[in-house]
């Protein structure tokens, strides 16, 4: 009896120790993650710097068949500082997402994605399946009748009849670690 209420009392501490590792662990994975509210008639801009994020050494997210965000021969382009952002999408109504690098020649990439409420399971870089993702990033060709500069866009960000909630990554490319940026959000619904 002493050895298995050892074992017991062992298993226990095991188990309580797991979940403050885990409770801990999405604490961190979402404190990264900075709320920002929408104007409900317009533009909402945020400044920031890609010193306030965070590396993300394993992308293999983005190439997963259920989220499709961006393919793997494009990785370089996201492996600077992630700084990620969460909103509420309401129903409705549709995103348009730009990116604006303060300095022009910087590289700089941008995603965005919908989930039905946010946890430790669809945060990247555990994001194992979404609604919808959408990226962009410098092209590694022209594309004919259209060309690029240094900001970024994301378009089809959309909830329907049910709101969801977006998390928009923004990323250096070429593991670019710090420069300004200006990121703009447009409410279309």
């Amino acid at each position: 009896n002493t050895i298995l209420l050892s074992f017991c009392m062992k298993i226990t501490i095991l188990s309580i120790l797991t979940v403050c590792l885990c409770k801990t662990m999405l604490s961190a994975q979402q404190s990264n993650l900075r709320w920002i509210e929408l104007n409900p008639e317009g533009t909402t801009a945020v400044e920031g710097n890609l010193t306030e994020g965070v590396d993300m050494p394993d992308l293999s997210w983005a190439w997963n068949s259920a989220v499709a965000c961006f393919p793997a021969t494009q990785a370089s382009k996201f492996t600077g500082k992630h700084v990620l952002y969460a909103l509420e999408l309401p129903a409705y109504t549709e995103l348009e997402i730009d990116l604006i690098p303060a300095d022009k020649s910087a590289n700089f990439s941008l995603y965005a994605y919908e989930v039905g409420t946010i946890s430790e399971s669809n945060t990247v870089p555990t994001l194992s399946q979404c609604i919808r993702c959408e990226a962009d990033h410098k092209w590694d060709y022209k594309v004919k009748g259209k060309t690029q500069d240094h900001t970024r866009h994301v378009r089809d960000i959309l909830a329907i009849a049910n709101p969801y909630q977006v998390i928009i990554g923004v990323v250096g490319a070429d593991g670019l670690k710090e420069g300004a940026y200006r990121l703009e959000v447009r409410r279309k619904g």
